[in-house]
């Protein structure tokens, strides 16, 4: 009896070490899994009439994508914004844990209760930390909100600059109405803002710990958190969609969050007024050539998943574009003349949501960065009207 309990324990002592052997491979098995696409990006084509209005009451905020066990993407309804018909507002993540949330981006102010819903189906932890990526109101129209639910906001002391200070716009040509795109059909834009009117200033919603880019350091983060298993790297970056841009790596998932100085549905979008530019947009794709590796994981705020070698066709058509415009405007074009000229036609077929007013959007901003491009001061820039 005694040689038979003695066999039973060495058997058990035997499995337990087999099954603690086991646990590195079945980590990364479990890892090799991700990232997990819950709810495809749409990609259209999608029809809004002149005039249409964003129903936020039908605006859902769903997990789209999972890139860890701990690290999920939300994102809004698709086909009911017009500003953004692939997927409503931008994309916000949250990291989750026992160290509490760590939240990137707010979605639009009118779903921000859905916003909390969303996060509240994964986890009950408490929202400690929230990091802007850029200033428009569909990554930070909720600050107030989650500040209120406990997050400190990180940010560049630009986004808090252009937050207490908006830029006044003047902005490209408005879409001709009924315009019909490959992609989306549309009512004219709101100038990148969520599709939202700007609301009255709430000091809540500005962020209260803030950051520079130091082109010394390019790259380097200027915060860094240890929680929840990872390791989050704040990393302020030229101006390039904006002056206050910051990208947010996850180093274990391989995971960066690019905002918005990317994206693969309609035409490239520097926020000019707000002192973002086009040739910042290619040195930020220079950079990310170096943090990122081959199967780094980069994810926009509007579009689908990338690595970064999907970055160098994006790179090439913006420095064609701006060359091309430059000539015009160096042989005295006006802008409309320029506008005429159909440059991106080489570009549409391959380009989802390229209405008339991305394109026409895409084209005043290098017309604005082919002569006498305004400095970045406090944040912004003074963009002239052009005729």
């Amino acid at each position: 009896m005694k040689t038979l309990a003695l066999m039973k324990t060495l058997a058990l002592l035997l499995l337990g070490v087999a099954a603690i052997a086991a646990l590195p491979t079945m980590a990364w098995a479990q890892g090799s899994e991700y990232p997990i696409i819950v709810i495809p990006t749409a990609k259209g084509p999608f029809t809004f009439p002149q005039g249409y209005q964003t129903p936020w009451e039908k605006i859902e905020i769903k997990v789209t994508e999972k890139m860890s066990p701990n690290l999920f993407v939300l994102h809004g309804s698709q086909g009911l914004d017009a500003a953004h018909p692939d997927a409503s507002g931008g994309r916000a993540m949250a990291l989750f844990g026992p160290d509490g949330v760590l939240l990137v981006d707010t979605e639009n102010r009118q779903v921000a209760e859905k916003t909390l819903a969303a996060i509240r189906s994964f986890t009950n932890g408490p929202i400690r930390i929230l990091v802007n990526t850029h200033i428009h109101g569909d990554h930070t129209g909720a600050n107030a909100f989650f500040a209120q639910q406990g997050a400190l906001i990180y940010a560049q002391e630009n986004l808090r600059n252009e937050m207490l200070r908006p830029p006044q716009r003047g902005g490209p040509p408005p879409a001709a109405a009924g315009q019909v795109a490959r992609g989306v059909q549309q009512a004219p834009a709101q100038s990148g803002r969520g599709g939202q009117p700007a609301p009255a200033l709430d000091m809540a919603r500005v962020p209260v710990a803030t950051y520079n880019y130091n082109p010394a350091t390019r790259g380097q983060p200027a915060v860094t958190f240890h929680m929840n298993g990872e390791i989050v790297d704040f990393i302020p970056m030229m101006p390039s969609h904006t002056a206050g841009d910051t990208i947010v790596r996850f180093r274990n998932a391989n995971v960066i969050y690019i905002e918005d100085f990317y994206r693969n549905f309609g035409y490239p979008f520097a926020d000019q007024n707000n002192g973002g530019s086009l040739r910042g947009m290619v040195e930020a794709v220079d950079l990310f050539q170096e943090l990122a590796g081959p199967d780094t994981t980069l994810i926009p705020g509007h579009g689908t998943l990338i690595k970064k070698q999907d970055l160098l066709p994006y790179r090439a058509m913006v420095l064609d574009i701006m060359a091309k415009v430059k000539t015009l405007r160096d042989q005295g074009k006006s802008l409309k003349e320029v506008l005429a000229a159909n440059l991106t036609a080489p570009y549409d077929k391959t380009t989802m949501g390229d209405t008339q007013q991305s394109k026409d959007r895409f084209i005043t901003e290098a017309y604005a960065e082919a002569k006498d491009f305004p400095p970045v001061v406090d944040g912004k820039r003074t963009m002239p009207q052009y005729q």
